[in-house]
């Protein structure tokens, strides 16, 4: 991209529905879930999707169901990213490399080049993933134009010392797909505002919707300041959620309460 910082970015999160193992229906439903979000009035510079959302949960079957190398997943997204001029944050899908399944994130810019690939590294033993998955094993930072980008999956959020490490790295905004159920939607809302609070950041959770064998799925994606304060959030149906990051409250929430200079690390870690 060439010519004037941006001072805004426009935000659509895909809360979507999704059917456990059925593939071809999932990409369809995103996708065209996709289209809508880019064909809005107030087009998006950022599209973000929802976790594991080419396969769901079937867990029972994600060695035939996971998306080799991720080929299929990036292809189209990698097509939707070019063809409309809109960064995509791909929420996650499984991928398989060779015998292995990672719950994997990609992200692409507008001119659909793989900028950056997240695979989830705390494991949620309650959904039993770490029988099925294998643990990501590093940390990830990209960059959405004139804002530097954090990557997180799910469960990752009871994790503070996660975002933290990627708000040191310097990310002004943490991106969040997940699956996340009922009847915790207490602990999503208050954990994302937290993260959002304690790093002084943007968070942007996509959640899914529907339900799944027994377990219900509420939605409530949301888009949080860096003061904490939540300036969208959706209810529990299929939606797009929509919002605006101001590319500089960031840096000047953190110039107001200076708690990055004010840490004692080497007191923490005895």
């Amino acid at each position: 991209m060439t010519g004037e910082p941006k001072a805004q970015l426009r935000i659509a999160l895909i809360q979507a529905d999704i059917e456990i193992g059925n593939v071809q229906a999932n990409m369809d439903n995103m996708l065209g879930m996709m289209e809508k979000a880019a064909a809005a009035n107030h087009k998006p510079d950022v599209i973000v999707l929802p976790e594991m959302w080419n396969t769901g949960y079937a867990l029972d079957r994600i060695q035939e169901l996971a998306d080799p190398m991720g080929q299929e997943t990036s292809s189209m997204l990698s097509e939707f990213a070019r063809k409309h001029r809109i960064q995509v944050v791909g929420g996650s899908v499984a991928e398989r490399i060779e015998d292995r399944i990672y719950n994997s994130m990609y992200v692409f810019n507008r001119n659909g080049e793989q900028i950056a690939k997240y695979s989830k590294i705390h494991l949620f033993r309650l959904m039993d993933e770490e029988k099925f998955l294998q643990a990501g094993q590093q940390t990830v930072t990209f960059d959405l134009e004139e804002m530097k980008a954090g990557a997180s999956i799910c469960y990752d959020i009871r994790f503070p010392e996660l975002s933290r490490t990627l708000a040191l790295g310097g990310a002004q905004v943490l991106f969040v797909p997940a699956e996340w159920p009922h009847p915790r939607l207490h602990h999503w809302r208050t954990l994302l505002i937290a993260r959002a609070i304690e790093n002084q950041m943007y968070v942007v959770a996509c959640n899914r919707v529907g339900t799944s064998g027994e377990t219900d799925f509420f939605g409530h994606s949301m888009i949080i300041d860096p003061w904490g304060e939540i300036i969208a959030e959706g209810d529990e149906r299929e939606t797009i959620v929509t919002g605006t990051l101001d590319c500089k409250l960031t840096d000047e929430v953190r110039g107001r309460i200076p708690v990055f200079e004010d840490r004692r690390p080497y007191l923490y870690f005895q």
